[in-house]
Formats: structure tokens, sequence, C-alpha cells
């Protein structure tokens, strides 16, 4: 995998839900830690997006046409204040489960830790992503994130991310 895409998805990949908006100070302390509050339309809006296109993930995924390396899918893990959704990367499909490699440095959960391989709980899968001809597809929660960014944000995004967003 890209050295660049393991960076993005460290950047934006994590989201805690809670019941407070993100301050400066937060996103300062913790550049990978996005917090939204759980009641987010929007986000619980993406999330829904996610969910519902999941066989759209599944059918590329088993279609063998991608480079799989790109195959990302983030979890949701309750926490005391709520929940963490961390990507999980090299996912296969075993028996009818989703199983991964977590990739992104938990903050909040102590449920999972950084590089396991565990079995991912189709219920909880917050988000999915993958490239197609250097074009993303699925990555709803990070395409909501990165709308959220200033412009000098989105412009540092999308120079160090693998894969172009089509509004």
């Amino acid at each position: 995998m890209k050295y660049s895409f393991l960076t993005t998805l460290i950047i934006v990949g994590l989201i805690a839900c809670d019941n407070n908006q993100t301050t400066k100070a937060e996103k300062e302390s913790a550049d990978n830690l996005y917090t939204t509050p759980s009641e987010d339309k929007e986000m619980n809006d993406a999330i829904l997006s996610a969910k519902n296109t999941l066989d759209q993930f599944d059918k590329a995924l088993k279609s063998n046409k991608f480079d799989t390396s790109t195959f990302a899918l983030k979890i949701k893990f309750p926490t005391s204040t709520g929940a963490e959704h961390i990507w999980a990367t090299s996912i296969v499909i075993k028996d009818g489960h989703y199983f991964g490699i977590v990739d992104n440095l938990p903050e909040l959960t102590t449920k999972v830790k950084f590089g396991a391989r565990i079995q991912l709980d189709k219920e909880n899968i917050s988000d999915w992503m993958y490239g197609e001809n250097g074009i993303l597809r699925g990555g709803y929660t990070m395409r909501l994130i990165r709308s959220r960014m200033t412009k000098e944000e989105q412009k540092k995004f999308d120079a160090d991310f693998q894969f172009k967003i089509e509004n």
C-alpha cells in the first residue's frame, strides 16, 4: 500500500462521536482525531449512505478488477464517551465475514490494537472505500470531513491523498 494512502487514512480516518462539537484546541492536540456529536445529521447520513451501498464495495472486492490494497472499511468501536471509528485495511471476506487489519492507532478505544487482524462486524461498518483508476469510490465520511475543511486544508489533503475525489 502506498505511503500517502496510509498517511491520509490516519489523518482523516478517525471520527469520534460524542456530545461535543470539535474545538480548535482538540483538533490541534490530535490532528488525526475528529469529533462530531452523535446527533450530527450530515455525518449520520454519510454513515447511512455507506451502509446502504456496502454491496458496491463487496462487488468490487470480489471482482478482482481493482488493486485490493486500496480497499478499506471503517468500523465503529464503543468508548466510554461514545464511539471511535477506525479504518481497517487488507480486507478479505471469508465464510461471509469481513476480516481486516486495524490501520489506525486507536485513540479512545481499548477494544483493538494497531496492526491487529480482526473480524469486522458488518453492523458496525460506518464507511468503505477503494480506488478505481485513481478515483475514490465510497469514502462518504471522508468526503464530509473534507467538505468541512478550509480551502487550504482541502488543498493539502488533495495533494497528499492518492485518489481524486469527485463531487
